[in-house]
């Protein structure tokens, strides 16, 4: 597939290295030099300098014969010209806009469609506000994931010495919990990934994936590990796009606080926010985290703009016995230096932003796509099509169906409901099944096999 990227920064640079090893036709758009000789030094992809929304860069970067124009500038207004310039003067098929500001995001999809040519939004800052949520709803979790509106979860956790499970096989989950449905479609153990059988037994320090439905979350994590005290207290470093999000979106259930640096900041925080109790200081400041008692804190995240201040303000509040401390990083290299350590999590903006995206590439009907663990494997949800004649999966019990080594199908989402996966599950037309990928090298495996054949049309 041919996709320009429309800059070239943190979000662009990320996105390109993933579409790069997609084996796509990769050409970026961007004012900055430096910032396209680095892209280009590192991977196989063509550069272009220049205005991202001006017609003759968008001409000279290939428009008139692109298959996908995705628009990630720090504009949200260069980008919405940008994605109308390509439908207008190039009729490119699939336009992308990253949009930042929540007047634009409110607007409605077919308004921005009719007006603007844009198919799809994209917002680093919601996604990362999304993933944050729901790791503070659930602190003993690295990774959270929601399937068909929340209703079902794919559940990251480190087990720990302990808990029930610990020591025994995977088989006995179901006499611990009877009343309850959940599938282990993965365990990491020592970075190596594993497709865990009944006999599987899960060891201390092994990074387990699961999944269930929302209401069983809390009854699988107690078999795995010892439970945390429930969050009461949040405090947020950093008051911008992502911090004022979060704080809007939690402060109704938890006591938020937010320490902003910057004064004028800190005051429009205070005017927006209801609940939060809003700080001017420095998250790196020793005192004032004392003063304000962060030993108390259950959880700490650090969502400045900056990498170093969130890694040593999360350093700090760890020392000074904040909970639990999740950083914001930028820089993906800093993302694999600093988690597990004394920082609890780091999340990388420019990784939740790829799997949205790369559902709109990949072949079959996929609905999503989640990048896990730092992009090294993945969860799909994938429509399923045709019957027995025309496709691998539909009429076929999970067990009789071919995966590749090392996919598993952990759950369908039939119509509203949630079916967990075993192996004598029926496909029938029009699931979605929810596939886990423990390495993305096999997934090109899974696109065919769920794809429909050509008797279907």
């Amino acid at each position: 597939m041919k996709i320009i990227i429309l800059g070239a920064g943190q979000v662009g640079g990320n996105l390109a290295e993933s579409l790069v090893a997609e084996n796509n036709d990769i050409t970026v758009v961007d004012l900055d030099t430096s910032r396209l000789a680095f892209l280009q030094d590192r991977f196989d992809l063509r550069t272009v300098r220049g205005h991202a929304a001006q017609p003759a860069v968008l001409k000279q970067a290939g428009a008139g014969d692109a298959d996908m124009l995705v628009a990630v500038t720090q504009s949200d207004e260069t980008n919405l010209v940008a994605c109308r310039i390509a439908s207008t003067l190039f009729n490119v098929p699939t336009r992308i806009a990253r949009i930042r500001s929540n007047d634009f995001l409110a607007l409605e999809g077919e308004f921005l469609a009719e007006h603007f040519g844009v198919n799809d939004v994209i917002s680093p800052e919601q996604e990362v506000t999304d993933t944050l949520r729901r790791l503070i709803e659930h602190p003993e979790a690295l990774q959270v994931l929601d399937f068909a509106d929340g209703r079902v979860r794919l559940i990251a956790v480190r087990a720990y010495h302990g808990g029930p499970m610990i020591g025994h096989e995977l088989q006995e989950i179901k006499r611990h919990m009877p009343s309850v449905d959940c599938r282990i479609p993965a365990i990491y153990r020592r970075d190596r990934g594993i497709v865990p059988k009944g006999t599987t037994v899960i060891e201390p320090g092994d990074e387990v994936f699961f999944l269930a439905r929302k209401e069983d979350i809390s009854s699988v994590m107690r078999e795995l590990r010892r439970m945390e005290r429930p969050v009461r207290k949040v405090m947020l470093a950093g008051g911008g796009n992502i911090g004022r999000r979060l704080a809007a979106r939690i402060e109704r259930d938890y006591e938020v606080k937010v320490i902003e640096h910057n004064k004028a900041v800190g005051s429009l925080l205070a005017e927006q926010l209801q609940k939060t109790l809003v700080l001017q200081g420095d998250a790196t400041d020793e005192e004032l985290l004392d003063q304000e008692n962060i030993a108390s804190m259950d959880v700490f995240c650090a969502l400045t703009n900056d990498d170093e201040d969130n890694i040593m303000s999360a350093l700090l509040a760890k020392r000074m016995g904040a909970h639990r401390v999740i950083a914001l990083i930028n820089r993906s290299a800093y993302v694999d230096l600093v988690q597990g350590g004394e920082i609890d999590i780091a999340i990388s903006p420019a990784q939740a932003t790829v799997g949205p995206l790369l559902s709109k590439i990949r072949r079959g009907d996929m609905v999503a796509v989640h990048s896990l663990r730092r992009g090294a494997a993945e969860v799909l949800e994938v429509a399923v099509h045709g019957d027995t004649r025309t496709s691998r999966v539909v009429g076929r019990r999970i067990g009789e169906i071919d995966l590749p080594d090392g996919a598993t199908i952990a759950a369908i989402i039939r119509n509203k409901d949630v079916v967990i996966a075993h192996h004598d599950t029926l496909i029938e037309s029009e699931d979605h099944l929810i596939v886990f990928a423990l390495n993305k090298r096999i997934i090109p495996k899974v696109e065919k096999l769920l794809q429909v054949g050509f008797g279907f049309f």
